[in-house]
């Protein structure tokens, strides 16, 4: 696989566990998972990990998903690369992968004494691809197999610290964020 085409296989293959964090962000509030919860002095997750905002995510997702799978065919063709549709379970592992990776990364910035939108950096741009891959390789394991080479999945690890920096200082230049990392 030539690298401009890893690169497009990568981000396309990702977009569904690259958007819930930030549909999460924009529909969050309401009621937090750990229902205020503490475990010993600190919070289990805090108040920015919400039911509201975690289903969100995964709906986005898992719609975006779906849209991509409608269009695969066509980008393919207009772009000269192809592109995955996505399987069900595929757009499922990817999008809650996702969420449950950002959750888990809350709880471990918590356990290690750190605030809401503190930055704990490698952590806070890796953390729904550590979690999103393998629940996608265990949901489906023959497309993520096909899709996700060993080239896609280093492409994946280079280019997403990268898109996460960006878009999260975009946010936070629109006011959505309260912290550019």
């Amino acid at each position: 696989m030539a690298v401009i085409e890893t690169i497009v296989v990568a981000f396309w293959a990702m977009l569904p566990a690259y958007v819930p964090n930030n549909a999460a962000v924009l529909a969050g509030g309401g009621r937090p998972i750990d229902g205020g919860r503490t475990w010993g002095d600190r919070r289990v997750l805090g108040d920015g990990k919400t039911w509201r905002g975690t289903a969100a995510g995964i709906v986005a997702g898992v719609a975006l998903a779906g849209v991509l799978s409608v269009l695969a065919d066509d980008v393919s063709a207009a772009i000269g690369i192809e592109v995955p549709a996505f399987e069900p379970l595929a757009a499922i592992g990817l999008a809650a992968g996702a969420m449950l990776g950002d959750i888990l990364a809350s709880f471990l910035k918590r356990r290690s004494g750190r605030q809401r939108g503190a930055m704990f950096p490698g952590l806070d741009q890796l953390d729904f691809v550590v979690v999103s891959l393998p629940l996608t390789a265990l949901l489906a394991t023959d497309w993520f197999r096909e899709v996700f080479t060993l080239d896609v999945i280093l492409v994946v690890v280079v280019l997403t610290p990268v898109l996460h920096v960006t878009t999260n200082v975009i946010a936070y230049q629109l006011g959505l964020k309260n912290e550019p990392w």
